[in-house]
């Protein structure tokens, strides 16, 4: 069974330590078995205080680390040297060095500086909280910071951004494990949506606009209806009712994406769907989700997620057999 061990540091968020016990802890298979074994540890095993009026005991030290299929590290606002300087303390560093070569590495939220000082970082994509993205760059130059999405997948190494964006990336790892039948149930039990696509924005803070004032989100659900069509920029901002300069910003505004960016990810979402749960041949996935071509939908799903659609669905084929 695969060992999922959580690694609980000093001023830990109870929201974030709850996350991965709670949505891979309620992971089971067809026979109702559960699919993961959940550990929690703390560096030497002691209690840790979290953010709030408690503190947390455990039952594992930092040798727990060493039998682990994946560690997740939540977020703590307790970071210290790792936060200001970048650099572990020893016992943390101790304990990181426990982790097995090949380990899945998941961090929630600011936890990224830990693995970041770990120099587990350098050279990959990551994200953090949208508030700490400017100095997690600045203090971690080799990590290539994406301030703007919810989580980034970069194989053995995943990072969150803040709070549900922990939720968003544990769900998306069980159903890149599993399926997303099984994702589906667990984040039903959880009653919280069952995919956020990583690559969307993050709620960065932006003053809200006037009441009165003009929106995309009905034409964002129109255009979700009509994937399958070209959809130029005219056309979407003729449905908005506004000038193409116009709608281009308020889009940008809203969803921290361009329109034909956020398109795009809505159409390799479609066609994911559509090669994990139906017979369609990869034209017609193309063709229904709206990029045209097997090329061109070959071309996206790699940029995106690195295999082709035949790969991809032969993964959820063989989770589903």
């Amino acid at each position: 069974m695969h060992r999922i061990v959580t690694l609980a540091l000093d001023g830990v968020i109870p929201f974030e330590l709850g996350i991965p016990p709670r949505v891979f802890g309620g992971a089971r298979g067809p026979d109702g078995r559960p699919l993961y074994e959940v550990l929690t540890c703390t560096v030497d095993g002691a209690p840790v205080r979290t953010d709030a009026d408690f503190s947390i005991t455990v039952e594992h030290g930092a040798e727990a680390l060493e039998g682990a299929d994946t560690v997740v590290i939540p977020a703590t606002h307790a970071l210290g040297t790792t936060l200001g300087e970048g650099r572990l303390p020893e016992p943390l560093a101790a304990a990181i060095a426990r982790i097995r070569p090949g380990t899945r590495l998941v961090s929630i939220c600011i936890a990224a500086y830990v693995f970041a000082a770990a120099g587990l970082l350098d050279g990959r994509p990551a994200t953090t909280h949208w508030s700490s993205a400017d100095h997690f760059q600045k203090l971690f130059p080799k990590v290539k910071v994406n301030p703007n999405v919810l989580f980034v997948d970069d194989g053995d190494v995943l990072t969150s951004a803040g709070v549900a964006a922990g939720i968003d990336l544990c769900l998306h790892i069980v159903r890149r494990d599993h399926g997303t039948e099984v994702a589906n149930r667990v984040a039903r039990r959880c009653v919280v949506p069952p995919w956020r696509d990583g690559g969307q924005a993050q709620f960065i803070e932006h003053p809200l606009p006037a009441p009165t004032a003009a929106t995309t989100a009905a034409t964002r659900a129109w255009a979700l209806e009509r994937l399958h069509e070209p959809l130029p920029l005219s056309e979407l901002a003729a449905h908005a009712r506004m000038s193409r300069r116009t709608f281009t910003r308020r889009f940008r505004e809203e969803m921290g994406l361009s329109p034909g960016q956020w398109l795009i990810l809505q159409r390799i979402e479609l066609a994911r769907r559509l090669l994990e749960t139906s017979d369609l041949p990869v034209d017609g996935v193309a063709l229904r989700s709206g990029f045209g071509t097997a090329a061109s939908l070959r071309q996206h799903l790699q940029v995106a997620i690195g295999v082709s659609p035949m790969a991809y669905r032969r993964t959820f084929r063989l989770v589903d057999a």
